[in-house]
């Protein structure tokens, strides 16, 4: 049916061109000897009645083949820009419940966030940045208070977390038995690394969620990391949206990451802002 369609749409479009381009050249020899402007406006006339008509060839295609993809071009649409502000961490967090993957700006760099307990969209994190599996993913809450319920945190001092969060920092922890995260996170590891960023926008979608949100840096493994979102702009096709929150002041240094998952020890696996 769709190559039946095609062919038809096609013939008519020729057909349609081939007619107008004999109805311009009828034009042209009926002024033979008119001044040449009168000339040069026939033909701009033409080329632009022949672009309309190739404009809209191709967007009438783009519904058909959508149609038969059994999508819309709403669905198909990828990549748009919307500001970092509250007004639309609604949306945010309706894709990322719906396991799309978004990027937004953190206190710290650019990030690609996503459901961290939906196995695809972990899984689709990891496609997009070319990252190995080996490699494992931070994840990021609303709030300190949000934090026992994906790791163990009764063995540090009394308002430890307090004075480290919200804030540039990455703090290692054993999971425990009781995590809720998927064991398909970081699979092979007892620990997990947690952030709170001191950035309002990531934690009203963190919370709104009702999960954690896994979160890395949006860049090519192995690249600069973003501190502008045309650092990435090479990935935003493949981002539900993406949030700009204007240039981050904190350069390319990422979080400081600290493992605190031993009784009475820490240890800095990573200087960082």
């Amino acid at each position: 049916m769709l190559g039946l369609f095609l062919c038809v749409f096609v013939c008519v479009f020729v057909g349609l061109s081939l007619n107008e381009y004999k109805w311009a050249s009828k034009k042209d020899l009926a002024v033979v000897g008119s001044d040449p402007l009168s000339r040069e406006v026939q033909k701009l006339q033409f080329l632009n009645t022949l672009r309309s008509r190739r404009e809209f060839f191709a967007k009438t295609m783009t519904w058909s083949l959508e149609k038969c993809d059994g999508h819309s071009g709403e669905d198909a649409e990828m990549g748009l820009l919307r500001p970092a502000t509250e007004d639309y961490a609604g949306e945010a967090i309706e894709a990322v419940r719906a396991g799309k993957v978004i990027a937004v700006p953190t206190d710290t760099l650019y990030g690609f966030a996503c459901d961290a307990c939906s196995v695809e969209a972990v899984r689709r994190i990891y496609e997009i940045k070319g990252r190995k599996y080996t490699s494992p993913l931070a994840i990021c809450v609303g709030d300190v208070s949000d934090i026992q319920r994906f790791a163990v945190t009764d063995h540090l001092p009394h308002g430890l977390l307090d004075v480290l969060l919200p804030g540039p920092v990455t703090v290692v922890l054993r999971r425990g038995e009781l995590s809720i995260l998927e064991k398909s996170l970081n699979p092979g590891l007892d620990s997990i690394g947690v952030r709170v960023p001191d950035c309002n926008f990531i934690r009203v979608i963190a919370r709104g969620s009702g999960s954690a949100l896994a979160l890395t840096s949006a860049n090519l493994s192995g690249q600069p990391s973003s501190v502008d979102i045309t650092d990435f702009e090479n990935l935003w096709h493949h981002c539900a949206y993406v949030y700009d929150g204007g240039v981050l002041p904190s350069g390319r240094a990422g979080s400081t990451v600290v493992d605190l998952s031993m009784l009475g020890k820490y240890k800095i696996l990573r200087p960082g802002r």
